[in-house]
Formats: C-alpha cells, structure tokens, sequence
C-alpha cells in the first residue's frame, strides 16, 4: 500500500518546483529576488534567509521573540478566560430558578468557582452584613466586580503594545537593510542582482512585522471580546445576587442576640432625604 504521507510530500514538492520553473522566466532581476529565499529544488535556503535577517540589524530575530510572547500571552489569557466564561453560565444557571438564595448556596457556589472571579463576587455577598442597609450590598459587590477587571484583562495591554511596535520594528528593519543595498548601488555602474537581492533582504523585516501585527491583532480583539462578556456575565450576577438577597429584607422582625429587633426591610427614608 503505497505511502499517502509521501505522496502528498512529493505532490506538493512537485507544485513548488513547477512555480519555481515559472519563476524563472520573470523579466529582468526578478528571478533574483525570487531566488534569494528559494532555491531550485523548492527548499528554503537557511543559509541565505539568516543572511538576510541579519543584515536588518537582527529584527526579525526580535519579530520571532515577540510572536512567542504573542502566542504565549493568548494561550495563558484562553484557558483562564474559557474557565471564566464557563464558571459564570454555570452559576447564572444555578441562581436563575432560585427566588432567594441562602448563605449555603453562596458558599457552595464559591467552592465551585475555585480562584475565579465569580467565587469572589460570592465572598463578597457572604461578608454582607443583613443588619446593613440593603443598598450596601450593591456598592460591595460592585466594589468585588472592580476589583476583578484588572485580573481579567491582565497582559492584554502586551498585546496593544506588540500590534502597535511590530510594524514599526519592522520599518526600522527594512531602513536598516537598505544601507547596505544603497552602498552597493552606490559602488556600482547600474542595477545588479546584489541591489535587487538586498531589496528583498530588507523587506523582510516589514514582512515580518506585518506578520507578527496581524496574528497579534486577531488574537487581541478575540481576547478583549471574551473579557467584554465576562465583564457582562459579572454585572448580572450582581442585579441577580441582589435580586435574591432582597427576600431577607423582607422577611418578619427578627430578635438579635442582644435581644433587640432587627430591621429587615430597606431603610426607610429620614425627613431630610425627601
């Protein structure tokens, strides 16, 4: 049975060979700055691309370190925001039929939720005191939802910089590349496959830092809309939490242990707040 693996390799080998055939038959220098990459077997010349990423001041060296931030910063900042996002349509799920949650609900659905941000937001409805006025129970959880925005969005901000830096890296690369292509042209009577080569040497560092621009771009509006949504997710968990809490505002008097009744409806208003 003959080896599908090889086949596609050879197929494929085959095609590159052919545009490299093509190739050949472009007017002028063209071929040259086709060929300084490519040789004739359809092989990447190593040789020839290292050349050319040092002769751009070592750029595309740095284009490579920062797509690995890049790639690093989304694999971290998805897995923490998929648990996010789950962790939060579970809850919404467990307090949507629920007309008024108990303390032990919270706590169990803060153990579920682990390190996230929702198992805070439970922590900081469970440290509300009942004895409180009802509106304060807004003002803490909305306190716990803003003290969670910037663990959400963490590193996000590394991405901004990477999108807005790559290309110009990448410009500084080219001009940087280019002197050596005018001291050749300068050196010589006219145009020569050195020129041309150095050309193409030089505008690799703007396509790489194109290249590094636009996977950051993608991977950075795709994270900043997941943080939107638990942003969102967050802020209903707060009108439900208070939704559900309120039932214990109205619940009959109560006797503390000091034996003093407690208020269980909101505050009522003073003569001056009118």
């Amino acid at each position: 049975m003959p080896d599908s693996g090889g086949i596609a390799d050879s197929g494929t080998r085959a095609n590159v060979i052919t545009t490299v055939s093509a190739a050949r038959h472009l007017p002028g220098h063209a071929w040259q700055v086709f060929g300084t990459f490519i040789n004739a077997d359809g092989h990447m010349n190593l040789d020839t691309f290292l050349q050319a990423a040092n002769s751009t001041g070592e750029i595309v060296y740095l284009m490579a370190g920062l797509l690995l931030v890049v790639l690093t910063i989304a694999l971290e900042r998805t897995w923490y925001l998929r648990r996010a996002l789950i962790a939060g349509n579970r809850v919404i799920a467990k307090l949507d039929p629920v007309d008024r949650v108990e303390q032990q609900q919270l706590r169990d659905i803060g153990e579920i939720c682990g390190n996230l941000p929702q198992a805070r937001l439970m922590a900081a409805t469970l440290r509300h005191d009942l004895d409180h006025d009802f509106e304060r129970l807004s003002d803490r959880i909305e306190e716990a939802i803003l003290r969670e925005a910037p663990r959400i969005d963490r590193y996000l901000w590394v991405l901004d910089t990477i999108v807005t830096l790559a290309p110009l890296l990448g410009l500084l690369g080219t001009i940087m590349g280019m002197f050596s292509t005018f001291h050749v042209l300068s050196s010589s009577a006219g145009p020569s496959p050195k020129v041309t080569g150095g050309v193409a040497e030089a505008l690799l560092a703007t396509a790489s830092g194109l290249f590094v621009a636009i996977i950051g771009l993608v991977l950075f509006n795709a994270l900043n809309n997941r943080v939107r949504v638990i942003l969102h997710q967050l802020e209903i968990l707060k009108v439900m939490i208070i939704n559900r809490m309120y039932p214990h505002y109205r619940a009959p008097l109560q006797t503390n242990p000091h034996g003093r009744e407690r208020l269980t409806g909101p505050r009522p208003l003073r003569a001056g707040e009118i």
